[in-house]
C-alpha cells in the first residue's frame, strides 16, 4: 500500500466506524465525521502532539470537536490511536445508556475528551480559553514545560452562533497564535444549504477580527496539513477553512442535509464503501490500517518522556508549585491566611457592599494564589473583581492574571471554562447578576462538566436602584439554583462573602455563583468563628431552637430579618433568624441538621429580594414569603425596598398572622 493509499484508508477508516455507529444506534450525524476525516486524519496522525499511554500529559495539544454533533470523529480517532477507554465495544454502544460515547462529546466520559461540546459555539469558545491558559502557564512556568496549541474544528453552525463573535474578537485582540480553528466548511445545515439562512463572508470576519485566515481543500491531505504547519507560523490566531463535502463517499446523499442528522441507511451505506474502495465488514479495521494509527499515537512518546525529564530537573520548589497549580489544590496556608482575615472582619464590623468585601477577600487570596486568573466584562470597577497588585493579561504582556473580556459576557464565561478544563489556572469573571442570563449556557455547561469556574455576579436585586428593571435581577437566583450541579452563593456580609470565596475554591468538582450586592449591608456576623458557617448552607444566626417564629434570609435580606427578629422579641414573641447563604449545601446537610434548623415553629417567613419559587421547600404549606412578584422600577434602592415591601415591618406582619 502507497503511502497516500495508506493515509486515504486511515481516513476511511474514521468514516467506516462513524457510518457504522450511527447506522448501529439508528441516530445521529454521519455526516461530519465522513466529510472532515481527511482533516482529522492529519491532525491525529501528522500534526498534534499527545500520548495515549499518558492521555493527561499537561504539555499535550488540545483539541476541541467544537461541532460537537461529529462526536464519532473523535471517538473513532481516539479508538483508532488507542485510547485504552476507547474500545471496540464503546463504539458499538454509540449514544446508549452508560458508554462513554454519547451523542455528544461529553467531558470526564472518557479520556481524549478535553470539553463538552454540542451546544454550537460553545467549543471554539472554549479553546479560546484554553489558549488563554496555555499562553498564561507558560509566562509563569516557562516554555519548556508549557508549549502547545490549541486546535479547533468548527461548523457552520459554530460560525453563526452569537458566542463564536465574542470569541473570535478576544482571541484576535489577545493575539492568541496557538490557537488554530478549523472551519469545516461544507456548506450544509439541517435546514439545507447555508445560503438559505447566511451569507457571511468568513475570510473577511476573521481578517477584521484579527485572524490570519487560509483557504484549502479539505480533502486534500497534503494541503490541509501545509496549511496547518503555515498557521503555526503567524503571530496571529488562524482560521483555516477547509472545504469539504459531508458525508463524502455517500452515492447518494454526500453534499445534501440527508448526511447530517440521521443514519444513511443500509442501501446507501453498502454504496459507500463501494464508492471508498472499504469492502470490510461493520467495526473491522484491517489490521495494517490499524497499526499505522496506532503507530501514529505513539509519535509523541518521545516528547512526553523528555518534558518528564525538564520537569524532574526543575528546583523543588518551582516543580511542586507547577503540580500542585495542575492537581488544583489549594496552598498549604490558605487555611490560615483565610482565618487570619476572618479574624479582622469580626473585630472591624465592615458596613460594606458585598461585592466590596468580595475585593477585600480577593485582596488577600490573590496574593497567595498565583492561579488565580480574573476578569469582567467591561465592569471591572463595579464588580470590584480586580485585586491591587494584579497585572492585566494582553497580547503584549501574558505575566498578569487579569483580562478585560470587554462587554462579551457569554464569551467570558465559555472562556473560563476552557480556561479551568487546561488546568493550572482557576478562572473567575464578572458581570451583573441580570447577565446571567447571557451567560447561562456556559454556567450550565460548567456544571455539566463539574468544573471550577466561579462567576462574580454583582448588583443581585432590586438594592441596585435607578438602573431599573432592565438591570434588576428579581427571577434569576431561582433559575441558577434550579441548574444541578452549580452552587449559587448568596452572602449576609463580609464575613459570609470570605466564608463562599473559600467554599467556591474548595469545591474542585462545581462551579459556583457569587451573588454581591451594590448596596452597603451591615455586619451580621459580629463574633469570630473559626468554623465556615456557611458551609452548612443555612444556619442559626440567632435565637434558639424552641422560637414561635422562625425568620429564614438570604444576602441583604438576613439584616431586615434581623431587625424583624428585634421587633418580634420587643412584642414579646421567641423568634430565630437563620442566614441561607446557599440551598444547595443545605440540601447536603443530614435530616438531623435541617429538623433543627426548622424546629417548631409556629410561623415560618422568608425575606429575599427576589421571586418566591425556590423558598417554597423552607416555607410549607402555610409559611410566608417576602419578596417579589414582580419587575423592579427605577428609583434608590431603599426607597425600593419601602415600595415593593420588603421592610421589617411587612416581615413582622407575615409572622404574627401566622401566630
Amino acid at each position: 500500500m502507497t503511502d497516500l493509499a495508506k493515509t486515504s484508508a486511515m481516513a476511511n477508516a474514521i468514516r467506516a466506524l462513524s457510518m457504522d455507529a450511527v447506522q448501529k444506534a439508528n441516530i445521529g450525524h454521519p455526516g461530519m465525521p465522513m466529510g472532515a476525516a481527511d482533516i482529522a486524519t492529519v491532525l491525529f496522525t501528522k500534526i498534534m502532539k499527545f500520548d495515549p499511554k499518558a492521555p493527561n500529559w499537561p504539555d499535550r495539544d488540545r483539541f476541541v470537536l467544537s461541532a460537537g454533533h461529529g462526536s464519532m470523529l473523535l471517538y473513532s480517532a481516539l479508538h483508532l490511536l488507542g485510547y485504552e477507554d476507547m474500545t471496540m465495544e464503546e463504539i458499538k454502544n454509540f449514544r446508549q445508556l452508560g458508554s462513554k460515547t454519547a451523542g455528544h462529546p461529553e467531558y470526564g466520559h472518557a479520556t481524549g475528551i478535553e470539553t463538552t461540546t454540542g451546544p454550537l459555539g460553545q467549543g471554539i469558545s472554549n479553546a479560546v480559553g484554553m489558549a488563554m491558559a496555555e499562553a498564561k502557564m507558560a509566562a509563569d512556568f516557562g516554555d519548556d514545560l508549557v508549549d502547545h496549541y490549541t486546535y479547533a474544528i468548527a461548523g457552520d453552525g459554530c460560525l453563526m452562533e452569537g458566542i463564536s463573535q465574542e470569541a473570535i474578537t478576544l482571541a484576535g485582540h489577545l493575539k492568541l497564535n496557538k490557537l488554530i480553528v478549523i472551519w469545516d466548511d461544507n456548506d450544509i445545515t439541517i435546514d439545507g444549504k447555508v445560503s438559505l439562512s447566511d451569507s457571511t463572508d468568513q475570510h473577511a470576519r476573521f481578517r477584521a477580527a484579527g485572524w490570519h485566515t487560509i483557504a484549502v481543500d479539505g480533502h486534500d491531505e497534503d494541503a490541509v496539513e501545509k496549511a496547518i504547519l503555515e498557521a503555526q507560523k503567524s503571530d496571529k490566531p488562524t482560521m483555516i477553512a477547509a472545504k469539504t463535502v459531508i458525508g463524502f463517499g455517500a452515492p447518494t446523499k454526500a453534499g445534501t442535509s440527508a448526511a447530517h442528522g440521521a443514519p444513511l441507511g443500509d442501501e446507501e451505506i453498502a454504496g459507500a464503501r463501494a464508492a471508498l474502495g472499504w469492502d470490510h465488514p461493520p467495526f473491522e479495521i484491517p489490521e495494517e490500517v490499524l497499526d499505522a494509527w496506532r503507530l501514529a499515537g505513539c509519535r509523541s512518546t518521545k516528547h512526553r518522556t523528555a518534558w518528564e525529564e525538564r520537569l524532574a530537573e526543575k528546583d523543588a520548589d518551582t516543580r511542586g508549585e507547577f503540580e500542585r497549580r495542575l492537581s488544583g489544590e489549594l496552598p498549604s496556608n490558605f487555611a490560615s491566611v483565610v482565618k487570619d482575615f476572618k479574624h479582622k472582619l469580626a473585630d472591624e464590623k465592615p458596613k460594606i457592599a458585598t461585592r466590596v468585601a468580595s475585593n477585600k477577600a480577593l485582596d488577600v487570596i490573590n496574593g497567595i494564589m498565583p492561579e488565580m486568573f480574573g476578569g469582567s466584562a467591561d465592569l471591572t470597577g463595579s464588580n470590584n473583581t480586580k485585586s491591587g497588585e494584579q497585572g492585566i493579561f494582553t497580547a503584549e504582556d501574558r505575566s498578569g492574571n487579569y483580562v478585560y473580556y470587554g462587554i462579551r459576557e457569554h464569551g467570558m464565561a465559555a472562556a473560563m471554562n476552557g480556561i479551568a478544563l487546561h488546568g493550572g489556572l482557576i478562572p473567575y469573571g464578572g458581570t451583573f447578576m441580570v447577565f446571567t442570563d447571557y451567560c447561562r449556557p456556559s454556567i450550565r455547561l460548567a456544571a455539566l462538566m463539574g468544573i471550577r469556574s466561579i462567576f462574580v455576579m454583582t448588583h443581585d436585586s432590586i438594592g441596585l436602584g435607578e438602573d431599573g428593571p432592565t438591570h434588576q435581577p428579581v427571577e434569576h437566583l431561582t433559575a441558577l439554583r434550579a441548574i444541578p450541579n452549580l452552587s449559587v452563593f448568596r452572602p449576609a456580609d463580609a464575613t459570609e462573602t470570605l466564608e463562599c470565596w473559600e467554599l467556591s475554591l474548595k469545591q474542585k468538582d462545581k462551579p459556583s455563583i457569587l451573588s454581591l450586592t451594590r448596596q452597603g449591608v451591615p455586619a451580621v456576623r459580629t463574633e469570630f468563628n473559626s468554623e465556615n458557617r456557611c458551609a452548612k448552607g443555612a444556619y442559626v444566626l440567632k435565637g434558639n431552637e424552641d422560637a414561635d417564629v422562625v425568620l429564614f434570609a438570604s444576602g441583604s435580606e438576613v439584616s431586615v430579618a434581623m431587625d424583624a427578629a428585634k421587633e418580634l422579641e420587643n412584642q414579646k414573641v421567641s423568634v430565630r433568624v437563620v442566614s441561607v447563604p446557599s440551598m444547595e449545601l443545605f440540601e447536603q446537610q443530614s435530616n438531623d441538621y435541617k429538623a433543627q434548623i426548622f424546629g417548631n415553629a409556629k410561623a415560618r417567613v422568608a425575606v429575599e429580594a427576589g421571586i418566591e419559587m425556590s423558598w417554597q421547600k423552607f416555607l410549607g404549606p402555610t409559611g410566608k414569603f417576602v419578596g417579589m412578584d414582580s419587575f423592579g422600577a427605577s428609583a434608590p434602592g431603599n426607597q425600593l425596598f419601602e415600595h415593593f415591601g420588603i421592610t421589617a415591618k411587612v416581615v413582622v406582619d407575615a409572622a404574627l398572622s401566622q401566630l
